[in-house]
């Protein structure tokens, strides 16, 4: 996988501490993946019935908004289409969609991420404009909090990419992403973290394995606006980047979330990926995002 067109990249981090208040948050409150949902009458249709669990689970963790390019902590259901223009020395690349899609909550402490292929454009006349390769991930979340009870939530990842790109927009090797993510809330400020990596599972010395860390720190200014700054970085272990480091500082904003009818609501964001290490597979990046909860 062209793992530059495909993931928000960050230096390797210590184990964020924003992970350490949960377990305080965990004994405090008692809050944990059993929690119930409310009852429903026999008549309701299983749509009905379904999604009174996706609330439910909503409501026993914070409320943020999910951050520009980090993965949030928190279960969302959505639907989701970014679109990331990298400037590079050898051409500019354009990547609509992002890699997201579909997020749906299809049980308690659950999500699934059913992500449509990129189609990549490059300015590049000696690369081939193509799709990348589809891409999937389940969250499960091990414990949160609501703005009751603390504002934290632990969440784990484990993602998966299938080689399907045309015209090497994708990667040579099926690739597994597992990850952790956490977050705490202050008030009307949190930070949201996450930590994993990149396994191929094939085709390991050309490619390499990466740990990958994001950090977005965010703050609740106005009802429906919610500034941003994130970290984002690489770190190469084995293959033709061994032992480089990539980071980005991300400025960025989110609005929303706007109600549209009953579920059904609308939020945009975007922020400017700017790198800060010597070594950088591009320049920076504009990012927008659009994303429909329901």
């Amino acid at each position: 996988m062209d793992l530059k067109l495909f993931q928000f990249q960050e230096k390797p981090l210590k184990f964020p501490a924003v992970f350490l208040p949960l377990s305080v948050c965990l004994m405090a409150t008692g809050v944990t993946a059993g929690a119930q949902s409310p009852s429903t009458t026999v008549s309701q249709s299983w749509v009905g019935r379904w999604l009174d669990h996706v609330s439910a689970t909503q409501a026993a963790q914070p409320h943020w908004v999910t951050p520009v390019a980090t993965v949030t902590p928190r279960l969302e259901q959505e639907f989701r289409f970014d679109v990331v223009h990298q400037v590079t020395p050898a051409g500019d690349v354009t990547n609509l969609d992002g890699g997201k899609g579909l997020e749906l909550i299809p049980t308690h402490n659950t999500e699934l991420l059913l992500n449509l292929p990129p189609r990549l454009h490059h300015e590049n006349p000696s690369a081939v404009d193509g799709w990348g390769d589809v891409s999937f991930t389940l969250k499960y979340r091990f414990l949160s909090c609501n703005e009751e009870h603390g504002k934290a939530i632990l969440t784990g990842f484990l993602g998966g990419s299938i080689p399907t790109g045309t015209y090497k927009n994708g990667s040579i090797s099926a690739v597994v992403t597992p990850t952790l993510a956490g977050g705490k809330g202050w008030g009307k400020f949190d930070v949201q973290a996450t930590l994993g990596g990149t396994l191929p599972t094939s085709s390991v010395n050309k490619l390499g394995r990466t740990v990958v860390s994001n950090t977005t720190f965010q703050y609740h200014a106005l009802k429906q606006l919610w500034p941003e700054a994130e970290i984002n970085s690489i770190y190469w272990l084995g293959g033709s980047n061994g032992g480089k480091k990539q980071t980005f500082v991300t400025p960025g904003v989110v609005f929303g979330r706007f109600p549209i009818h009953k579920r059904v609501a609308f939020v945009a964001g975007g922020g400017l990926q700017i790198a800060t290490t010597h070594y950088n597979q591009y320049n920076h990046a504009f990012i927008g995002t659009l994303r429909v909860p329901f």
